[in-house]
């Protein structure tokens, strides 16, 4: 999944909208907001359009203000609707309350980890089971990020969980994740599945031997 995070005065990055990495019109206004729009990086207001979807994000100084997805990467279309939902919700106020969205997307994590197996009571063994189910070890080791932000993530002053770089690797674990214990998965069952019969029969009897 290639994802260029969404930033002010670069040509090419992943539409906040459609989620597809393409070119990107920036247009800004002056100061005064008088309506005469062309571009400069110190203008307070700009407009970013999509060369796919052609929908507009709108920033003010550097920060993405709509849509409400902010810099997240879309989510993994074969996640499960209900960590979706928590990952969707992160995603929108990611800008505002990075710590809110740490918090949130440890839940998501929580519960995709019930999804593949785990009993959602202790994410250190959950993760130590998709290890042992196919997760590669270098993603465990990318999800100590987790334990770090742990669940102090929703109490002030015990750990700093506002670092935006700690939540844009939430979001991408959890599409990683997915993307290894769910898509490929179902990729490899569909390929599998188109086999003509002679094909599979042949597969049933080579390892019936």
């Amino acid at each position: 999944m290639s994802y260029v995070k969404p930033e002010r005065g670069v040509n090419s990055f992943t539409c906040p909208h459609c989620g597809v990495l393409a070119r990107q019109y920036h247009k800004s206004s002056p100061e005064e907001l008088n309506g005469n729009y062309s571009y400069r990086q110190e203008h307070i207001v700009c407009i970013t359009k999509c060369n796919a979807c052609e929908y507009i994000a709108l920033w003010h100084f550097n920060t993405l203000v709509y849509p409400q997805i902010g810099l997240a990467p879309q989510p993994n279309p074969d996640l499960p609707d209900d960590v979706k939902q928590d990952y969707l919700e992160a995603a929108s106020i990611s800008n505002l309350s990075p710590k809110g969205a740490a918090a949130l997307l440890r839940l998501a994590i929580q519960k995709l980890c019930i999804h593949l197996g785990g009993n959602g009571e202790n994410i250190n063994q959950d993760i130590g089971l998709l290890v042992q189910n196919g997760l590669p070890p270098k993603i465990q080791k990318s999800l100590d990020i987790v334990r770090v932000v742990g669940n102090n993530a929703v109490h002030p002053g015990q750990i700093d969980a506002d670092n935006p770089e700690i939540v844009g690797a939430l979001f991408t674990l959890i599409n990683i994740i997915s993307e290894t214990m769910i898509s490929v998965p179902n990729q490899i069952d569909n390929l599998y599945g188109d086999l003509p019969a002679g094909a599979l029969a042949a597969i049933e009897r080579r390892d019936g031997e």
